[in-house]
């Protein structure tokens, strides 16, 4: 008894599909982190001062800064993720 797998003719597009998926999430998400670089770059979430949030401001400022930078993304960022997916997608031809 054969226990051989049949593809179905729509599992080729399906997986094309999913791959395109996950390379459009990682490209979002590598951009995403270099945004947040970019926004810690130029100070956003740091201590202001004297009556800054003090250890706790400066500590959780990365997730302010992640949380912007994913806002960023999510509204078309600056068109690195679109450039790193297409790049991908030429790597796989």
């Amino acid at each position: 008894m054969t226990n051989a797998i049949t593809p179905s003719p729509a599992s080729p597009p399906q997986q094309l599909q999913r791959d395109d998926t996950a390379m459009k999430e990682a490209a979002a998400k590598l951009e995403t982190l270099f945004l947040a670089e970019m926004l810690k770059s130029a100070g956003l979430g740091k201590t202001r001062g004297a009556l800054g949030g003090g250890a706790g401001e400066d500590q959780f400022g990365s997730f302010l800064r992640e949380a912007q930078a994913a806002e960023m993304v999510r509204a078309g960022g600056i068109g690195l993720a679109e450039a790193l997916f297409q790049s991908l997608k030429e790597q796989e031809k």
